[in-house]
């Protein structure tokens, strides 16, 4: 940041339902290889692709806290959230333009074959440098992206997989057994 310009900023959202190594991977990683003053990690209320999530939104803001409040430099920010609503990417980069130099917006390469279903993608596209963290199984397709960068991340696991399977293994030890409460109170 320099003489009053806005702080640059990168801006990683998603349902964190739960948060996981991989999540944590991708922090770490892109405080690592990006040019930025802060991350952002942005908690959905509800993802626009998704009916329901297995764990409440004020739930996962405090999963999210717990795990990277604590990081130099990230802040968990509960915008979204505070909508009470299913919130567009593109209204929450406008909101965030306000305080900061929005310059990236990270996404799971699992994201690349519905991105330009997003609302307003191409406003994203022109405005924002896409940084695709690496999934594996997920093909790395960049045709309709004008800007981006990829992070490489191993970790192997999605929320949803913790989900399904219940194993907590991925799960960091901070937040493991409220995340294990939800999941046995999952119906079967």
């Amino acid at each position: 940041m320099v003489n009053g310009e806005k702080p640059a900023v990168a801006i990683f959202g998603g349902s964190f339902d739960p948060p996981h190594a991989g999540h944590q991977a991708i922090v770490r990683k892109a405080l690592e290889v990006l040019d930025i003053d802060t991350l952002l990690v942005v908690p959905a209320y509800l993802n626009p692709f998704k009916q329901t999530s297995l764990a409440d939104a004020s739930v996962r803001l405090q999963w999210c806290r717990a795990l990277f409040d604590s990081i130099p430099n990230v802040h968990v920010d509960d915008y979204e959230i505070r909508q009470g609503r299913s919130t567009t990417t593109v209204e929450s980069v406008k909101h965030f333009q306000k305080r900061y130099d929005v310059k990236y917006l990270i996404i799971g390469s699992d994201n690349l074959s519905t991105l330009t279903q997003w609302h307003a993608f191409e406003w994203l596209n022109s405005h924002i440098i896409w940084v695709i963290a690496t999934r594996k199984g997920h093909k790395i397709e960049t045709g309709a992206l004008k800007r981006w960068k990829i992070l490489e991340i191993d970790a192997d696991v999605s929320s949803t997989q913790i989900r399904q399977s219940g194993t907590l293994e991925h799960v960091d030890t901070r937040i493991s057994e409220t995340v294990k409460k939800i999941l046995k109170g999952q119906p079967s």
